[in-house]
Parts: C-alpha cells; structure tokens; sequence
C-alpha cells in the first residue's frame, strides 16, 4: 500500500487534484476538470484525470461514490495518517533543567 501511496504523491498534478478535493470534497468528474483549468490553467483531458484519480483511488487517498449517473469522489486522508504512524518522531525534549 505504501508504494501505492508514494507513487499516487509522486506527481504534480496528483497533488493539486487532491488539494482541490481537500478544499470542496464531494465532487464529480467534470468540476474537477472545470477547476483544475479555471484555477491552474492545467490543459488537460477528461480521461487523463479519470486516470490520476484512479491512481488516487488505488492508493486510497480518494474514495468515490455513485448517486443516480453522477460519481463523486471525496477525499480521504487515512493513509496519510498510516504513514506518520509508521516512523513516529520520538520525543527528544527531556526534563526542563531550572537555571540557578
């Protein structure tokens, strides 16, 4: 799942899809195209994005949802946590030593 995740946040364009979810959750296919030219003037093609989030998908960082024939995709930051969980930063601040 690792490799998923590290390949998924590897690519440029795969992070801005997945700040544009962070910030609206929830959308289809088309407003991410919509916002992904409006807000980045990214050029790109409706099927190149449906093939970053499948990438996205397959790492787990977004999950979709079908209501009638619209799919939705919301993001999902649980494998994020998976990875700070697995090289914990110990605590190096020891006992506070009080100055005479």
């Amino acid at each position: 799942m690792a490799d998923d995740l590290f390949k998924a946040l590897a690519d440029s364009t795969r992070r801005t899809i997945l700040d544009e979810l962070a910030q609206k959750s929830g959308q289809t296919l088309f407003e991410i195209c919509s916002r992904l030219s409006m807000k980045h003037q990214l050029g790109i093609s409706r099927q190149a994005v449906s093939q970053h989030l499948a990438v996205l998908e397959t790492a787990g960082l977004v999950e979709t949802r079908r209501e009638g024939r619209y799919k939705f995709h919301d993001l999902n930051t649980a494998p994020l946590r998976q990875i700070t969980e697995r090289w914990p930063v110990p605590d190096t601040s020891g006992p506070e030593e009080s100055t005479p």
